[in-house]
């Protein structure tokens, strides 16, 4: 999904999982995509557009299975196709299908250096079923040392010549010797249309039982990329909207700590539901979008939170338990003032097991697990630090 120098220069998209379901299938598909927005068709009849989240997660609901062709569009900011994939049902399997990948410069007869051979079960047309898990039968004959693949099962397959594909795929590794030749490898399984491979591995120059060939050394760089731009490689799309100043429900002295770029303070209520709010003056009139919080005991407890634009509910629900900052995504209103809200009592328990979080312990425990008045905690807001982002094309 990232295909850039640092920035995404190029959006990609890829459908997870594959299209070999069973008749009366109702599922969501999934889209990964760096693009704006995506649209799926089936058999060339549009589904609509996804639910975007996490920025690149594209969700499509009830979808309804039909046999043949699942294809997602990607589109950019303007509405123009700018990436496309598929995936094909595949019919029944049928065949084995055998590849090779090694290195640019060829199998070298070292004693050391390795083949990929890779196995596919595949239907009449060539496609791969994602479904096979089919039980493959590895013959080699020639100047090599089977290695042999990795699949669940006992022992994981480790060394064996009888290795399953799982999703219709698998590779296992092929060694060669200090001879030099020609190496054939056959498969077999039941049911299933045989295949093989011939192969050779290179001689090398050895004196002395040493040899002058590393490998390393006629491995070239990668530099179809060219050189690195002299342009900005990275483009922000947010700024920093300013506090001008806060205004609490308690406390009020301290509300400063909540936006003063210092970890080590915060601003607390004093337990009580009616104090449980803080709002804050920005530095101008903005249409915040996202909303970074640093929250005390962010490892173990979860705030409910509510938060307004002036008089307008822009956000509502539970902050993730972190290992830091949490970031909200809000409903963009222009506005000055933003009020952040406890709307109920938090939740706590250990998201991350024995991490210890680096703070100064004002900010870095919860005085829940130790406080005898437990009304006094339960509706505690605790704020280490605030920022409020604005996107640049708003």
């Amino acid at each position: 999904m990232w295909d850039g120098w640092v920035d995404i220069e190029n959006p990609r998209i890829h459908i997870i999982g594959h299209w070999n379901y069973k008749e009366g299938i109702v599922k969501p598909v999934y889209v990964v995509s760096s693009a704006e927005k995506v649209e799926l068709f089936l058999n060339g009849t549009s589904l609509g557009y996804g639910n975007r989240d996490h920025h690149f997660l594209y969700t499509f609901e009830n979808v309804a299975f039909a046999a043949g062709k699942l294809e997602a569009v990607g589109y950019d900011e303007n509405g123009t196709e700018c990436c496309r994939t598929h995936l094909q049902t595949a019919g029944e399997p049928e065949q084995i299908k055998l590849s090779l990948i090694q290195s640019p410069n060829g199998w070298k007869a070292d004693g050391a250096d390795m083949v990929l051979l890779q196995v596919e079960v595949m239907d009449k047309d060539g496609r791969r079923c994602p479904l096979a898990n089919d039980l493959i039968h590895f013959d080699v004959e020639g100047p090599a040392e089977w290695r042999g693949g990795i699949a669940q099962g006992k022992d994981n397959f480790i060394l064996s010549k009888d290795l399953p594909v799982e999703c219709g795929i698998n590779r296992a590794l092929i060694r060669s010797l200090t001879t030099a030749g020609t190496v054939r490898v056959t498969a077999k399984a039941e049911g299933l249309k045989s295949a093989e491979i011939s192969f050779s591995s290179s001689p090398i120059e050895v004196k002395d039982g040493l040899s002058s060939y590393i490998p390393g050394n006629e491995l070239e760089g990668r530099l179809t990329r060219g050189e690195t731009p002299l342009t900005p490689s990275y483009k922000d799309t947010k700024v920093d909207v300013g506090i001008l100043s806060a205004v609490a429900g308690t406390n009020n002295e301290n509300a400063i700590n909540s936006f003063d770029d210092n970890e080590l303070s915060e601003w607390r209520n004093d337990g009580k539901a009616n104090t449980a709010w803080i709002t804050y003056q920005l530095e101008r009139a903005a249409r915040v979008d996202e909303v970074c919080l640093k929250l005390t005991g962010w490892r173990l407890r979860s705030y409910p939170l509510e938060i307004y634009a002036g008089d307008e509910l822009i956000w509502s629900g539970e902050t993730d338990k972190s290992l830091g900052y949490v970031h909200l995504k809000v409903k963009p209103v222009l506005t000055n003032e933003i009020t952040i809200r406890l709307k109920g009592a938090s939740k706590e328990g250990d998201a991350f097991g024995q991490i210890v979080e680096v703070a100064a312990p004002v900010a870095n425990e919860l005085d829940l697990y130790k406080a005898k008045d437990g009304d006094k905690t339960r509706h505690e807001l605790r704020i280490v630090e605030i920022e409020f982002k604005e996107n640049l094309w708003q």
